[in-house]
């Protein structure tokens, strides 16, 4: 394992130059950051608060069902229902007990009707900072869902993509022959199906879920990396250490992903920030025209299909929440890109003698 991760001198010195381009090292820290933070928006958003200290213990029902039994409530229907945490937050003042709920106290499918005269969607208010979406969520607790939902989307269908297609193209241009055109014609006859065609015709018959579309996803995305991979191996197994290697007995495996892959690496890199952006938009254009994950999933091309719709045209807080959260996403992915593009050109470490 340590073999496979062992860079050479060249791409060490693409990875320092990466970091010394400020743009890019800050929006890969900024999205990072995001990043991890989504994985706890359970402690962020949500109408379960994260600690309740109730006659001397402690519970934390932010990823758990706590009956209203445990906290001394009852309801005419039995006592099997969940606690209402916002209620008991009112019981517990002025006692030993307390509740502390998230930043924001609302989940990203909970209707907030009974707070309100008019019909949804709200206007941002002191209740809901970014309002309320057509029927009654929170638009901000719905944003920071959707962000991590699309993010994490996005990267397992590019790790998923990319592990095919470095594979198969790093053995058509090792092996080549008959394997290199046999695959090669698969690969033209599959990049010709039409992507939207095939997500319609199986929304028709199953229910899209994340899984189904990562696998959809990865079924198409793969293509594009295989012709870059291709020509580096074809270029890279020419060169005197693959020789070596396989002179000294290295078996395909051996020398193709401990000697060929680390050598091939400037396609890969330069290519990931973009199909990061690939994914998130082609996961929220789904969305958007109906055939992306079902609702009540958090996700930005559902709130964008609101904003646009006739009746909320005068919404704008609809339309501008998921725009800005799609493009500041976007920006910070760009920018890492072009950083990553800039310090793996090969042209910087080329020495003409």
């Amino acid at each position: 394992m340590l073999t496979l991760l062992r860079l050479d001198p060249v791409t060490r010195k693409r990875f320092a130059r990466f970091r010394a381009i400020k743009r890019g090292w800050y929006a890969l820290l900024i999205l990072a950051t995001a990043t991890i933070l989504s994985l706890f928006c359970e402690l962020i958003a949500n109408s379960r608060p994260i600690m309740v200290s109730y006659n001397g213990s402690w519970y934390f029902p932010a990823y758990r069902f706590m009956p209203m039994s445990a906290f001394g409530q009852s309801n005419e229907f039995g006592d099997e229902d969940e606690a209402d945490y916002r209620r008991l937050k009112q019981e517990f003042a002025g006692t030993e007990n307390w509740v502390l709920m998230p930043p924001i106290p609302f989940d990203p499918i909970e209707n907030d009707l009974a707070h309100y005269d008019t019909p949804p969607p709200h206007p941002p208010d002191g209740r809901h900072i970014l309002g309320t979406d057509s029927t009654g969520r929170d638009v901000l607790a719905r944003l920071l869902y959707g962000f991590r939902i699309s993010i994490f989307f996005a990267l397992v269908v590019v790790l998923g993509s990319k592990i095919i297609g470095v594979g198969i193209g790093l053995m058509q241009g090792y092996l080549g022959g008959w394997f290199d055109m046999g695959s090669q014609r698969f690969v033209e006859i599959w990049s010709t199906l039409p992507f939207l065609y095939v997500v319609i015709l199986l929304a028709s018959i199953f229910e899209p879920s994340f899984a189904l579309l990562v696998i959809v996803f990865i079924a198409f995305d793969w293509i594009g990396i295989t012709y870059y991979m291709r020509t580096e191996a074809y270029r890279e197994k020419a060169r005197e250490y693959v020789q070596a290697a396989r002179a000294m007995g290295a078996s395909h495996f051996r020398v193709l992903f401990v000697h060929l892959l680390p050598n091939c690496l400037v396609p890969l890199v330069t290519t990931i920030p973009f199909a990061i952006i690939g994914g998130i938009f082609g996961l929220t254009a789904l969305d958007f025209l109906g055939y992306g994950l079902p609702v009540p999933t958090p996700s930005w091309g559902q709130l964008v299909d609101q904003g646009l719709q006739s009746g909320n045209r005068g919404k704008l807080w609809l339309s501008l929440s998921p725009f800005v959260a799609i493009v500041a996403t976007l920006s910070l992915v760009s920018l890492i890109g072009e950083s990553v593009r800039e310090a793996f050109d090969p042209r910087l470490y080329v020495r003409y003698e």
